[in-house]
């Protein structure tokens, strides 16, 4: 099965890499390459997205123009910061590379067709 595992950023976590030291901040990003190395079988797909405020929002108004902004959606506390596409047996499996993700602490797991 396909699912896409999704990273979201929180803004505390966002402090958090930002404050860090460079040797730290290193460590982290090693651990994040760690990960995808040992799951690179199960990767179809990944990518890093841009910082949220590279956004472009287009909404979709009913019998109006679409209205286009810069930004985000919403002013969000969390923002989803990358992806990976992941082919899987089932969601247990999906579920125990998300519990494995070095970085981000949220991961959320959809199914993709």
């Amino acid at each position: 099965m396909k699912y896409v595992l999704m990273f979201v950023e929180t803004e505390q976590f966002a402090k958090e890499l930002e404050a860090m030291g460079e040797l730290e901040r290193d460590a982290a990003y090693e651990a994040v390459g760690r990960w995808f190395a040992e799951n690179s079988d199960k990767i179809t797909h990944h990518t890093h997205l841009a910082p949220v405020h590279t956004a472009t929002t287009v909404r979709l108004q009913r019998g109006g123009e679409p209205v286009v902004t810069d930004g985000p959606f919403v002013e969000g506390k969390e923002v989803v910061s990358g992806f990976a596409e992941v082919e899987v047996a089932d969601l247990d499996e999906a579920l125990k590379m998300a519990r494995s993700w070095p970085a981000c602490p949220i991961v959320e797991i959809r199914p993709a067709s």
